[in-house]
């Protein structure tokens, strides 16, 4: 089975009956990332099928002549979106078009023998290669963080998967720039002293917050209740760029803080990418007003006698509309509702590490041994 990428207009889809989109809502720009909505002289268009097909179109028509293509190709004026939706294909050899399966998998926390097995389960369980995409938290508690980010990163790079950044990621950032220290509970050594530390650091850098998949927005923590699914993919590309910017390390080190804890369109500067980092990658409770929460960690909800609320329960949140896929909260475990995915079934406290098929809704899970005891560092 071969992936390719079309350079046609989504309006031309109709016309090429062999051709079936699968969407994906993000893509990393070092690798050979899908051009979009591309402009190409008059009628004349050309679908690529990378190691597989290339196949000219003319007037909607397959042409046979495609030497005068050739010569239009330097013509082609493609436009990368930042904020648009790549397109990616897939053309089985024998059996017409299938669509991906799309598999969200939760916090893998360094836990790489659970992942690898897990993929394999997916591979079964979609019939071949399915798109696997990973909502944060790759690394950190457990036993084998570098061999649990050279194989996501692996993943991503051949275009079959995307890895959201978790608080734990960004803090392998900072770590890694000096712009925090490590903690005792951490297990950064490895990737920190691998030799292709740089190229996994620039590849982290460049990951997404937040995603759209299947209908779904795929955040590591949470949505602001101020914040709908739009909203919520503008605020996160606003932090990604200055993540794959020139300006990154210093944003790393003034990430940290727990203010301002409440949303506010007109936040600026620093502290406007803090509440949105702290947002998308740390909360689990608010109060009712939307102000977050960061001192329970340890409860699947609010103490006794609290107003606190989690967030997804929040009366009038904006992204009600959609259903929201997330991680980060192990104490939480599995949740599954209409409106809400949580996925954190807390592997590396001795539970399981889960999959969820965005296309059924149905379940893979891996039992995980206890290589933390739950206390104080869970998070």
């Amino acid at each position: 089975m071969a992936v390719g990428v079309t350079f046609i207009r989504k309006s031309y889809h109709r016309r090429l009956q062999q051709i079936l989109p699968v969407s994906i809502n993000s893509y990393a720009p070092e690798q050979c990332a899908p051009a979009y909505d591309t402009q190409i002289r008059r009628r004349h268009r050309t679908t690529f099928w990378p190691g597989s097909i290339h196949q000219h179109v003319h007037r909607g028509k397959p042409c046979s002549s495609p030497n005068r293509h050739h010569r239009l190709q330097k013509s082609f004026s493609i436009r990368r979106a930042r904020n648009a939706e790549p397109r990616f294909y897939v053309k089985p050899a024998s059996t017409g078009i299938e669509l991906l399966r799309t598999y969200v998998i939760g916090d893998l926390q360094g836990c790489a023998h659970e992942t690898a097995v897990l993929l394999n389960r997916i591979e079964e369980d979609a019939g071949g290669p399915a798109r696997v995409l990973f909502v944060g938290d790759l690394i950190n508690r457990g036993p084998a963080s570098l061999d649990a980010l050279r194989r996501v990163a692996a993943l991503a790079r051949a275009g079959a998967g995307e890895a959201l950044l978790g608080n734990h990621d960004l803090h392998l950032l900072a770590v890694a720039v000096g712009a925090q220290k490590m903690a005792k509970s951490d297990t950064l050594d490895a990737i920190l002293g691998a030799p292709d530390r740089d190229e996994l650091i620039y590849w982290l850098r460049h990951r997404p917050l937040a995603m759209m998949a299947e209908g779904h927005l795929l955040v590591h923590a949470g949505v602001a209740p101020q914040w709908d699914a739009a909203q919520t993919m503008a605020l996160a590309g606003e932090v990604e760029a200055v993540l794959r910017g020139p300006g990154w390390i210093d944003f790393l080190r003034g990430m940290y803080g727990n203010e301002p804890a409440r949303w506010d369109d007109g936040l600026s500067g620093i502290a406007r990418l803090r509440c949105i980092v702290n947002a998308l990658t740390r909360m689990r409770l608010c109060a009712p007003d939307g102000t977050m929460d960061f001192k329970e960690k340890e409860s699947a909800g609010a103490p006794p006698g609290s107003s606190l609320l989690p967030w997804f329960d929040l009366p009038g949140r904006r992204s009600l509309g959609t259903t929201v896929v997330f991680g980060h909260w192990s104490a939480l475990g599995l949740l599954l509702r209409d409106d809400v995915v949580g996925l954190d079934s807390g592997c590396v406290w001795g539970g399981k590490l889960t999959a969820l098929c965005l296309n059924d809704r149905s379940l893979l899970q891996v039992d995980c041994p206890e290589y933390k005891e739950p206390g104080k560092q869970k998070g």
